[in-house]
């Protein structure tokens, strides 16, 4: 990825540097706990097109367990510890109950103990995860670690606002950035992660992990964002900072309201 245009205003790209979290691929990892925090699955999504008359292969569950296991790699080659996986909501896609997204989710649960421990793999529940199935007592409205707080993001919990909080991970929004050149013919979608401030929180917002879609572009949020969807307002969000994710890098975009 290379700088460029975007609405007519030039941003420097850079990758963000935090002691505190890394920003590795689609996910985010604390160090310090051995947190890994994934966005939003969407199991079922290839399955649902098909039923809906569109010809896609199924595919999602082996990206999914690639993707995964390529972040374990740099996980392990930058010499931390995996302690703990972290889904924080809408790992499902349908409202209504399919029997295949139990197997695919079975699936997923059966990789990732070749890497942590059942009791460390937590699920949060999002605003898909309606029906009953395999998995619905293990779901949790928030995960609470230390100064971490892990919601999906689309209710708000006071417990995850508690002064002791400082950091708040959420998904939900499905954020990306679209690119263009300068004279805006070549025009590409990014998955991005947003960061920023709300009631004196750092607030992180992840991408999906969905692989067939990038997400919802954050260009057009002050006109099209309505605050219901989410816990966080427009008028804060838009002080959000964005960064992008690329093949090897993840790039700072600046804020949301100067794209």
């Amino acid at each position: 990825m290379v700088a460029v245009r975007i609405i007519g205003v030039q941003f420097l790209v850079g990758a963000l540097k935090n002691l505190n979290y890394l920003f590795i691929h689609k996910a985010l990892f604390f160090p310090k706990e051995g947190i890994l925090a994934v966005g939003d699955l969407h199991l079922g999504f290839e399955y649902r097109l098909q039923q809906s008359g569109v010809l896609v292969p199924e595919m999602q569950i082996e990206e999914i367990k690639k993707e995964l296991n390529k972040i374990f790699e740099e996980i392990k080659e930058k010499k931390f510890q995996l302690k703990k996986v972290i889904f924080i909501g809408d790992i499902k896609h349908s409202f209504s109950y399919q029997w295949k997204e139990k197997n695919y989710f079975r699936d997923i649960i059966t990789f990732l103990k070749n890497y942590v421990e059942d009791k460390n793999i937590i699920l949060i529940k999002g605003n898909h995860d309606t029906i009953d199935y395999s998995f619905s007592d293990r779901l949790q409205d928030y995960f609470i670690q230390g100064e971490l707080a892990f919601s999906h993001g689309h209710k708000y919990f006071p417990e995850i606002f508690d002064k002791k909080i400082k950091t708040i991970v959420m998904g939900h929004l499905h954020p990306s950035i679209l690119l263009s050149d300068q004279q805006n013919i070549k025009r590409e979608k990014y998955k991005c992660f947003l960061v920023g401030k709300f009631k004196q929180k750092n607030i992180i917002i992840l991408p999906s992990f969905l692989a067939t879609i990038e997400g919802t572009s954050v260009n057009n949020i002050e006109e099209e964002y309505e605050d219901y969807f989410s816990i966080i307002p427009k008028k804060n969000l838009i002080n959000f900072n964005i960064f992008a994710v690329g093949e090897k890098e993840v790039y700072n975009f600046g804020k949301i309201k100067h794209i």
